[in-house]
């Protein structure tokens, strides 16, 4: 007899597949590797993660990043998900119909990569948002799934995106 529990299958979006959606997806399989069988991809996927992602995911989280890499959505097109997150505008907005009607959440971050600084400032900003995420995930990787319908974990998931600011910004429309 199989007493493995099965594996929740989570797809982070954003257009990129850099920075943000490359966290998210390696913090997640840190905080619950039990719960979670974790994917990311972009609309538009830059050539590899952003080396600043990569060193935070390191220096911070001591996350192994040795497979990471960028990844189209279409590589993902024909996979059942659960959950399908988007973490930025332009992603929520091209988000394709995903087959088996999973649960579709939106959690905005700012995207670190776009911060114009010096090399210590871009590394704090992606710190930062790296921190955003985490507290996401780790509210998330809490929910008594066993215990909510469809419904309420839908509006548990959605509501998530809602928490977390950074600097005091409202997460919907984030500044840094």
């Amino acid at each position: 007899m199989n007493t493995t529990p099965t594996k929740f299958k989570l797809l982070f979006l954003c257009t990129g597949n850099s920075a943000r959606s490359i966290m998210a997806e390696y913090l997640l399989r840190k905080v619950a590797s039990d719960k979670f069988e974790v994917f990311s991809a972009g609309s538009s996927p830059k050539t590899q993660p952003h080396p600043l992602a990569l060193s935070t995911l390191v220096e911070h989280y001591r996350v192994d990043v040795s497979d990471a890499r960028s990844k189209s959505w279409s590589e993902f097109e024909d996979v059942h998900f659960d959950f399908v997150i988007t973490l930025c505008d332009n992603a929520k907005e091209t988000c394709p119909v995903w087959p088996g009607q999973p649960i579709i959440a939106h959690w905005p971050s700012p995207d670190p990569a776009d911060y114009v600084g010096t090399e210590e400032e871009k590394a704090r900003v992606f710190w930062q948002v790296s921190q955003q995420i985490q507290r996401r995930l780790e509210l998330f990787a809490s929910l008594p799934f066993e215990k909510l319908d469809s419904l309420r974990l839908a509006a548990a998931t959605r509501d998530i995106g809602t928490q977390e600011s950074i600097n005091g910004t409202k997460p919907a429309k984030a500044n840094l």
